[in-house]
């Protein structure tokens, strides 16, 4: 059963979430439901013409940063000291990088102008996190995600020059802030790192802090 739900801020419960883990439609973008969806592990995931569709899968692509496989290849990219990492330096351009990245199998992006101006917002007030990957004064990679305690959701990532994503990743691992970091989609080059398919239960439990 997919739940519609209106202006009342609440979510149903994400077990009740299809196949697929399509939970719900419409509601808003306000900081507010954002950051009560993601607190119970329900984000929103959209195109241009659909409604606000909320989504809490039954698995999820997580890494575990104590988990971080680094290849030597990689080791040698990061002392050579070729990118520069910087951490919130430039939210706005990271998001703005991930929307215009073209997907493979994806026509157009998800990242629509009224899920950037959300979490832009969110980022303003705190609650939205980006890390950026620079070769010289250029912008070459990057994510972004929300941090719920010692889980870090992230969105998206993107990169315009080789490995500079994974840079991006390693880079967010080793600051030591958390416990697990969701990825959503399985990709080879997040396996690579050492993400792997985790529940539901499992995923929600270190998300509240359950031990």
């Amino acid at each position: 059963m997919i739940f519609r739900l209106d202006e009342r801020l609440m979510f149903p419960d994400p077990v009740l979430a299809e196949e697929d883990g399509l939970l719900a439609l419409g509601g808003d973008l306000s900081a507010e439901r954002l950051m009560l969806a993601y607190e119970n592990g329900i984000f929103p995931w959209y195109s241009e013409d659909e409604p606000i569709l909320w989504f809490a899968p039954h698995e999820r692509f997580v890494l575990y940063p104590d988990e971080l496989r680094i290849s030597k290849s990689m080791r040698q990219l990061m002392r050579s000291g070729k990118f520069k990492i910087t951490f919130d330096n430039d939210f706005a351009g990271v998001i703005r990088a991930c929307a215009a990245m073209p997907r493979e199998g994806q026509d157009g992006t998800w990242i629509t102008g009224d899920m950037q101006e959300a979490y832009i917002n969110l980022h303003r007030l705190g609650n939205a996190r980006s890390v950026e990957v620079w070769l010289g004064d250029e912008l070459v990679g990057g994510l972004y995600g929300i941090p719920i305690g010692k889980v870090f959701c992230g969105e998206s990532m993107f990169s315009k020059a080789s490995n500079a994503s994974k840079q991006a990743l390693i880079a967010l691992c080793q600051t030591g802030g958390y416990d697990l970091i969701d990825c959503q989609l399985p990709t080879d080059d997040l396996a690579s790192l050492g993400a792997k398919i985790i529940g539901r239960d499992e995923y929600l439990a270190t998300l509240k802090g359950i031990e």
